[in-house]
């Protein structure tokens, strides 16, 4: 359910929207169940089902969304244990479930190039007929990337052939081939670390805002930055900075969250000494969050309509969810002084 409300910003509790434990009036066996069927206009749109948390998500135990998706209006199946979200839809034959998903949503590792056709299933932003369009493409894009991920890691005999077939100038033989292979893995490990330094470069910067309280009287954290001018300096000393992996989930995950409201695009990250800060288009003025993981104990912190940070104490980076409105409320605040 958090998944439907939080991110696809439907209300479970209203039945003309999200009608839980669905059950067909034909073509199905009796008692069967799908346990989440989203509606729009009257009609079903996306079925839903739900598989132990954290098991692994096999077709073969998808056979209740099979069945639904051929008798109902449904255009788009999705398979869940909570962390893994797998989209399906009829690409393959009319009105038949493909046994392959055209996107793969994992909410452990978020690939930001997907918001955009999540927003489609929005409730604010629901476009299924453009989303089902793109399904083909984001199907091989999709497997495609997979098969470059593997390459990388454990090139193959053809892909070392073909690389050292671009720098080597004599023959390729099996001896080649064995020279080459781990240079070829060396070379792909430091180019995508190469990538990544540039993008964390390219992420510092500045960040802003005003007064700050914590929500737990926490004493130690009980700082208050009265003017921008310190704000920008503590942005300005880079010395030191360490953007981390988990920084970079609870970034993926607030994007997540507000993209019904703005575009993903527009939601950006720069980080300091002291906060990772999350910004509604790259700017200082329109923080749309902090978060505080530079301590044992994690922080969130939020704005108000002053611009007045209050920090919120997270053991994880599922826990930003809980404050899904918040996020949503200080994005749309933003967006509409424009």
């Amino acid at each position: 359910m958090p998944f439907i409300s939080t991110i696809l910003g439907y209300d479970v509790f209203n039945p003309l929207e999200v009608v839980p434990e669905y059950t067909a009036d034909v073509g199905v066996k009796k008692g069967a169940k799908i346990d989440y069927a989203i509606v729009r206009d009257g009609e079903i749109q996306m079925l839903i089902e739900c598989k132990k948390s954290a098991g692994d998500l096999r077709i073969e135990h998808a056979s209740q969304l099979y069945r639904y998706f051929a008798v109902t209006n449904a255009r788009v199946a999705v398979l869940t244990n909570g962390e893994v979200y797998q989209f399906y839809t009829d690409l393959d034959a009319a009105n038949r479930m493909d046994s392959k998903p055209f996107l793969i949503l994992d909410m452990s590792d978020i690939d930001e190039t997907l918001i955009p056709e999540l927003q489609k299933l929005s409730k604010d932003k629901f476009d299924i007929e453009s989303v089902v369009s793109a399904a083909e493409e984001l199907n091989y894009i999709g497997h495609l990337k997979r098969n470059i991920a593997s390459l990388f890691s454990e090139p193959t005999e053809e892909w070392v052939k073909f690389l050292a077939a671009k720098v080597y100038e004599g023959p390729i033989t099996q001896k080649v081939r064995e020279q080459f292979t781990p240079l070829v893995t060396k070379a792909c490990g430091q180019f995508l670390s190469e990538r990544i330094n540039d993008r964390l470069k390219a992420a510092l910067g500045e960040t802003g805002t005003t007064h700050v309280y914590v929500s737990n009287n926490d004493a130690d954290l009980a700082s208050t930055v009265t003017s921008e001018e310190a704000v920008d300096k503590d942005l300005a000393n880079e010395d030191g900075v360490i953007t981390t992996l988990v920084e970079l989930d609870g970034f993926r995950v607030v994007q997540a969250i507000v993209c019904g409201e703005v575009k993903a695009s527009r939601v950006a990250h720069r980080d300091a000494k002291s906060y990772f800060a999350i910004l509604l288009d790259d700017n200082n003025r329109r923080p749309i969050a902090r978060l505080h993981f530079n301590r044992p104990q994690k922080y969130i912190g939020l704005f108000d309509a002053d611009k007045t940070e209050t920090r919120h104490p997270i053991e994880s980076v599922d826990e930003i969810y809980a404050f899904a409105e918040q996020l949503r409320e200080t994005t749309r605040r933003y967006a509409a002084e424009q």
